[in-house]
């Protein structure tokens, strides 16, 4: 792999519950690179307010904001790690010149890659109609046509906000063993479900987590060899 020490990545975060659930994967695949995490938990807080499929313009223009002031600090990266209002990183790359990558992107262009039944996995309801977008979006940009099968587990991140991770897992491990009997690949559309990626090794169809394809994608970036 490069030596990528002299590299920096900026992430932009909805929520401080995104820091803690990518700390195994920047130390996995990032090990070199400096971090600069900044975070706005009123981003999601204002999110939910304002319900599923409606994102607050605010929301918008903070991320712009806040990009430009990673841009200005020397990141050579920008990261957006929540799925919620990941159109916000469409909206800003014509205004910002460093690139600015989405976390479930990747993951979404897997799933596509793997089979045309995709399981859609959730356990915030306003992250639904973003990821569905997303994955939307990757299959036509493929040219392949998909159908999707989405399932919300609001318990689930109950349980994780609690920092109670056993029974998020054991929700959603029944709701993967489910979904994997009507679909070729399953995605999980919130990077906190990553934890749930250790219990996953043996399933019948591939289960795809952001954690993993998101962080690989960043670092093929910084190499130079992704896009």
């Amino acid at each position: 792999m490069n030596d990528l020490s002299k590299k920096t990545l900026g992430i932009i975060h909805a929520s401080h519950i995104t820091i803690n659930a990518m700390a195994p994967y920047i130390q996995t695949y990032l090990p070199q690179v400096q971090i600069m995490h900044l975070c706005d938990d009123t981003i999601q807080r204002d999110n939910i307010a304002a319900g599923a499929g409606v994102i607050p313009k605010r929301n918008y223009s903070k991320f712009v904001e806040y990009a430009h002031n990673l841009e200005e600090a020397g990141v050579d990266m920008i990261l957006l790690a929540c799925s919620t209002f990941n159109y916000a990183a469409e909206l800003a790359r014509p205004l910002i010149d460093i690139p600015i990558a989405q976390i479930d992107r990747p993951m979404m262009e897997q799933a596509v890659a793997t089979g045309s039944r995709i399981g859609l996995l959730a356990t915030l309801e306003t992250t639904v109609p973003s990821s569905e977008r997303l994955l939307d979006i990757a299959a036509r940009e493929a040219g392949k046509e998909i159908t999707r099968k989405t399932v919300l587990c609001r318990e689930a991140f109950e349980a994780y906000s609690r920092g109670d991770i056993e029974t998020h897992n054991r929700i959603l491990t029944e709701a993967i063993d489910a979904l994997a009997k009507e679909t070729d690949c399953i995605v999980m559309a919130q990077l906190s479900m990553s934890a749930l990626a250790p219990c996953l090794k043996d399933t019948p169809v591939p289960v795809y987590n952001s954690g993993e394809t998101g962080f690989i994608r960043v670092r093929q970036m910084l190499e130079g060899t992704g896009r």
